[in-house]
């Protein structure tokens, strides 16, 4: 080029800057063009596939590409003080957007920077008027710093780039905004070590939890409290334990972090996470009040936080490193902790669930089956239908790993706790001290004196010279208690599934385990011999039949779960009779588990049953009650999501089916919470789907315990959670075009659980003291009290009053005695059972009642 070439493009750029539309800008739009010409949007652009920037822009020496970094900054932060609009996407927007683009792709290449492109950026930065994180997403503030780092490393900085560093700490620290907190403490955090390896690169810098929460006040106290030694390894893990992103830890975080730890020694590290977890089961969430003005008026809303988004990554880091171990009090502390981390917090959802999905990793990789087993109680208590599914898929890779199927490893992962049958004791000193279980999560610690006579109390010197071994008695007990619940619930399951064992297996597992020997011996099996089937009971250390015969099988013979729903009449009736005679609790309904047949109206409908149509639920309860039940649901809301109706689903993988049971929206009155949800839902629908073929299956030809199964299921939905069993709805307003329903349920016909439980109360009031004033009547219990007489609903619980059937409202009171505790019943829990006999020996006495809400309708004529 000769030089009047030269000045002739020396003044094309000056004129051309004059004019506002440099070479810079022309590139822009030249980007822009391009990439318009392949997508519809200009969101989303990938330089990489851009010849502007291949050619032309990847070509250009640091000089020339830092030249145009700083045009892109200080044309972004033009743009954002000078929009009046966040929703527009004129030109300015689109050509702003390429900026953006160009700006993160600089810096994600290796640039050599010096002290004055690095202050100049910094000022280009903060021309912007308008601090926000929208504004700082557009700078490539963390691949500045790499860069920073990468050429500082192991050199200090000038006095001129940390003048730099700390403008830009400042203006990133100026940002109020509490949603992008996390980001805001992890940049200045990279800045403040940036700073620190600079001056001291020898040194460790001291570490903290960043988040403004109860439990980093709590643990960096702790960290402080500790030796300079021990200190500085703790800073180490916690540096590591902050890079803890995504889903799961790669094999290297982990293992170098188990460097670290053996150097600390692994008990003095989980000695304090293990403190750090306890603490954090106990932490409650915090709520703030915050105000703001919109259109002249001001509103008052309530936030509520549990941890701030920066802990919870370095929590995630420290649960991490524990797949490591596999010892009782880690894996039960993990356990809980996650079980707090998806307790749900009212408009937010679970507390924390990246750290309770952390938990159950951990569980999951721990050595031995125990946090398989943890992970199985876990999957019956955590509700969320998401969670579930991950904890499925954790126990489904367990047993893969382990050769077995994921029923086998279950079985296999529960814990005995040194148990034998029912019961352990521990010495202390000379005394003695049992845990022995008394029923369903339930268990007594008893001590005694060394003449073998009881100690009512815990013996003053236990509690002064034996107090960790006290607490790991009282947290053992604590596990018992929730591990006989978790297995309850587990066998019940299996009734829906007619799993079998060779009976060897199955006595090893079951018989000889000292836990669950004391749920299985007390429920009926079928055990198949050659060329029949004989059902027993574990009584006096042989199988009983109803018959009171003893047989003997042998290691070959299979095993399976007896169900009523495959029996005769007869049969049943003689196995109740059989528990009732030899006053035989159940741990779950078994011989009196309601039995639903197939009826002719469902065998016309063909593919459908209406049984349990047309009756409105509550839906939040009718939510919980389907999650704890294995069933999947979403709730549904007052908005438009696509959805006027709604399947509950339950999938039962050993039959190759998936039953619905379909509910739609009561859209009505308003009736809806403050987010949106609806109160209320009416019934429809049971159907069966093959779920190889996706195609709905005839109900004849659905097996009799997966129907009877899925029946009861929405028979217990309905029961529970139908408006009907609310004692105050109709008073309290409800829905009024829906309180004929309220008034046909609440003293309408008995329900299959209904009718089983008037069964036991006619075999049972005879036996109270109430029995001389209390009778069964068709659908009711009558109690003649000494004021009047009393009709209570048999199903619904709800209350009429003679002569003239007027309605008795009486609502529970959750915090008195059960009445049904010192009473014999032959399986154990019915909530609505406890509540009928409570009503019926209050209102025996009615003259004794002072509860004025009662005395004033008991006296209304």
């Amino acid at each position: 080029m000769g030089i009047l070439d030269k000045l002739k493009d020396t003044l094309t750029k000056v004129n051309s800057i004059a004019n506002g539309y440099s070479e810079y800008d022309k590139l822009i739009e030249d980007t822009l063009k391009e990439h318009e010409q392949t997508r519809d949007y200009s969101w989303g652009i990938k330089l990489s596939d851009n010849s502007v920037y291949k050619d032309k822009v990847a070509k250009w020496p640091d000089k020339e590409k830092m030249d145009f970094a700083l045009y892109c900054a200080s044309k972004i932060s033009d743009y954002h003080n000078n929009r009046s609009s966040y929703f527009s996407q004129d030109a300015t927007y689109q050509n702003n957007i390429v900026r953006e683009a160009y700006l993160a792709q600089l810096f994600r290449t290796k640039l050599a920077l010096g002290d004055e492109d690095v202050e100049k950026l910094v000022g280009a930065f903060g021309k912007s008027k308008k601090w926000h994180w929208g504004v700082v997403n557009a700078w490539p503030i963390a691949p500045l710093l790499t860069q920073v780092d990468r050429q500082y490393k192991g050199k200090e900085v000038s006095e001129r780039m940390e003048a730099s560093l700390n403008t830009l700490k400042d203006q990133i620290q100026k940002i109020d905004d509490s949603f992008y907190e996390k980001q805001k403490l992890k940049l200045t955090e990279r800045i403040d070590t940036l700073l620190f390896k600079s001056q001291d690169c020898k040194s460790i810098k001291p570490t903290c939890f960043l988040g403004q929460d109860g439990f980093s006040e709590y643990a960096n106290t702790t960290i402080q409290s500790l030796l300079e030694q021990e200190r500085q390894i703790w800073y180490q893990l916690l540096t590591k334990a902050q890079k803890a992103t995504g889903s799961k830890p790669s094999n290297k975080y982990l293992a170098d972090t188990k460097a670290l730890f053996k150097e600390l020694g692994p008990d003095k590290f989980k000695r304090m996470v293990n403190d750090w977890f306890s603490f954090l089961t106990q932490l409650k969430e915090k709520t703030t009040e915050h105000t703001s003005s919109y259109g002249g008026r001001t509103y008052t809303y309530t936030n509520s936080e549990y941890l701030s988004s920066v802990n919870i990554e370095a929590i995630k880091g420290f649960i991490w490193m524990c797949a490591h171990f596999h010892d009782n009090a880690t894996l039960q502390n993990l356990a809980q902790l996650a079980e707090r981390c998806y307790r749900k917090i009212p408009g937010k959802g679970p507390a924390a669930a990246a750290v309770g999905n952390a938990c159950l990793f951990t569980l999951y990789k721990s050595k031995g089956l125990d946090g398989v087993g943890h992970l199985s109680r876990l999957k019956l208590r955590i509700k969320q239908s998401s969670t579930q599914q991950a904890i499925g898929k954790y126990i489904d890779a367990a047993a893969l790993e382990q050769g077995v199927s994921t029923h086998e490893i279950e079985d296999l992962a529960v814990e005995n706790f040194g148990l034998a049958e029912g019961a352990r004791t521990y010495q202390f000193d000379d005394y003695t001290c049992t845990v022995r279980i008394t029923g369903v999560g339930k268990s007594e610690l008893n001590w005694f004196k060394p003449d073998g006579m009881p100690q009512k109390s815990v013996p003053a010197f236990v509690k002064e010279r034996h107090k960790v071994k006290l607490k790991k008695v009282k947290d053992t007990q604590k596990q018992i208690d929730q591990t006989t619940s978790a297995q309850r619930d587990r066998l019940d399951r299996m009734l829906r599934s007619e799993r079998k064992w060779h009976f060897g297996n199955f006595r090893k597992l079951y018989l000889e385990h000292g836990l669950m020997a004391y749920l299985t011996k007390k429920l009926i099996w079928n055990f198949t011999f050659d060329d029949s089937v004989v059902s027993a009971i574990f009584l006096n250390d042989q199988w009983i039949t109803k018959e009171n015969e003893v047989i003997i099988p042998n290691e070959n013979v299979q095993v399976s779960m007896w169900h009523p729903a495959v029996h005769t009449v007869e049969d049943i009736r003689q196995w109740r009779d059989f528990l009732i005679e030899n006053r035989l609790q159940q741990p779950l309904k078994q011989a009196f588990r309601e039995v639903y047949l197939l009826t002719e109206a469902e065998v016309r409908t063909k593919t459908y049953s209406y049984r349990m149509a047309a009756h409105v639920l509550k839906q939040h309860q009718f939510n919980m009650l389907a999650k704890t039940r294995g069933w999947k649901y979403s709730l549904m809301g007052a908005y438009d999501d696509g959805r006027f109706n709604e399947a509950a689903e339950l999938q039962l993988p050993e039959y190759g089916l998936k039953a619905e049971y379909w509910v739609n929206e009561l859209n009505a009155e308003d009736a809806f919470n403050d987010t949106g949800i609806w109160n209320f839902i009416t019934t429809d629908q049971i159907r069966f789907t093959d779920t190889a073929t996706n195609q709905t299956k005839d109900l004849i030809d659905i097996p009799s315990v997966p129907f009877s199964e899925v029946l009861r299921d929405v028979d217990l939905f309905v029961g529970v959670a139908s408006v009907g069993n609310d004692p105050t709805w109709n008073d309290s307003g409800g829905v009024p075009a829906y309180r004929d329903y309220w008034t046909s349920y609440s003293f309408g016909d008995l329900s299959e659980v209904a009718k089983n439980r008037k069964e036991i109360l006619t075999g049972l009031v005879p036996r109270l003291k109430i029995s001389k004033v209390a009778t069964i009547q068709d659908k009711f219990l009558v109690v003649k009290g000494k004021l009047r007489t009393y009709k209570i609903h048999i199903g619904s619980t709800n209350i009429l009053m003679e002569p003239n059937d007027q309605y008795l409202c009486i609502v529970p009171d959750r915090s008195q005695k059960i009445v049904t505790e010192n009473v014999f019943l032959p399986f154990e829990g019915d909530n609505g059972l406890s509540i009928i006999l409570s009503k019926a020996f209050l209102l025996a006495e009615d003259d004794k009642i002072t509860d004025s809400t009662i005395t004033s309708q008991i006296s209304r004529k």
